[in-house]
């Protein structure tokens, strides 16, 4: 593990060792529901897209924008998931850094590189275990315009993920709260019990499972 916190001095490395920086973060470690999204991004240099910045500080109409920009701009990009079952089986961290994985790879493979000649920056403090180079950044988002690229992409493909399945639960308002334990969502929980797309392993799903189990055995 490559440990730098500044952009410039990445850049100088991966210069230096003749690496191509590869941006990664993911989206939705915290909502009760649906899968944890990574997204991944190599950017042409010197990067032509303007705008990029932490996923968090931008309107949805520019992030849809930005996305655009990404995969009409970037040298490779893609977006990948760790699902439901992933989150309860390994845990919302190992399956966000599964979900991470899987998208860096995707882009190695769509831009025809070898792991060798690559330098992961990746958004945070936790680095997967893998065979690439890397470099952790905490808020990589906003210093990283690869992690940030990677930000947009992995946002806006788990806010989607609520607009499409809101229309198949509609009582939960996935559209609006996007899985976050907001006060709605806590309330709509607790009245409609959990779904198959509810992370079960998460302290607010359980508890309303077992509720729904106390009530079906009276």
């Amino acid at each position: 593990m490559v440990e730098f916190q500044d952009w410039l001095e990445i850049q100088a490395y991966a210069s230096q060792h003749g690496l191509l920086v590869i941006g990664v973060d993911e989206a939705g470690r915290g909502p009760l529901c649906g899968p944890v999204v990574a997204g991944a991004a190599l950017l042409e240099q010197p990067n032509t897209i303007e705008g990029l910045a932490c996923s968090k500080t931008l309107t949805a109409k520019k992030r849809d924008a930005l996305a655009s920009a990404i995969h009409a701009h970037a040298r490779a990009c893609a977006v990948a998931q760790a699902s439901v079952e992933e989150i309860d089986q390994l845990n919302i961290l190992q399956a966000s850094l599964l979900a991470m994985w899987r998208a860096v790879d995707l882009v190695v493979q769509q831009a025809a590189l070898r792991p060798e000649q690559c330098l992961i920056a990746v958004d945070g403090n936790k680095l997967p275990k893998w065979s690439y180079r890397a470099v952790a950044v905490v808020k990589g988002d906003t210093k990283v315009p690869a992690i940030s690229a990677a930000s947009i992409l992995a946002k806006v493909a788990r806010d989607e993920w609520c607009k499409t399945h809101a229309l198949q639960y509609p009582q939960y308002e996935l559209d609006v709260h996007m899985g976050y334990p907001t006060a709605r969502h806590m309330a709509l929980l607790a009245k409609h019990g959990a779904t198959q797309v509810h992370r079960k392993s998460f302290r607010p799903v359980r508890e309303a499972l077992e509720r729904t189990q106390q009530n079906l055995s009276f």
